[in-house]
């Protein structure tokens, strides 16, 4: 672990938790801050990678533990939030 990581225990939550949870701590974040992540739900392998690409951070690194999966994330400098009345359209709708 590097010097002046925030880490973010999301292990036994599942889908759409650990995500939402590390977006959640990242907006909080000055850009180019560190963020890993320690998730068990498998489901979360692709939704971070995604979510990365989607809001504008960098998957630095994922490693397989086993049990659950470890993330090193990189806050992006600019980040491209959804839009408000994309949040609140019903799925649906979308």
């Amino acid at each position: 672990m590097e010097q002046g990581e925030i880490l973010l225990d999301v292990i036994g939550q599942q889908c759409p938790l650990p995500v939402l949870r590390a977006r959640k701590r990242l907006l909080r974040l000055d850009p180019g801050a560190l963020l890993r992540v320690f998730a068990s739900d498998p489901v979360a392998r692709i939704d971070m990678a995604h979510f990365c690409a989607q809001a504008g951070h960098e998957l630095v690194e994922v490693r397989d533990r086993g049990t659950w999966i470890e993330f090193l994330i990189r806050r992006g400098e600019h980040i491209a939030e959804p839009e408000d009345d994309l949040l609140s359209k019903p799925v649906k709708g979308l």
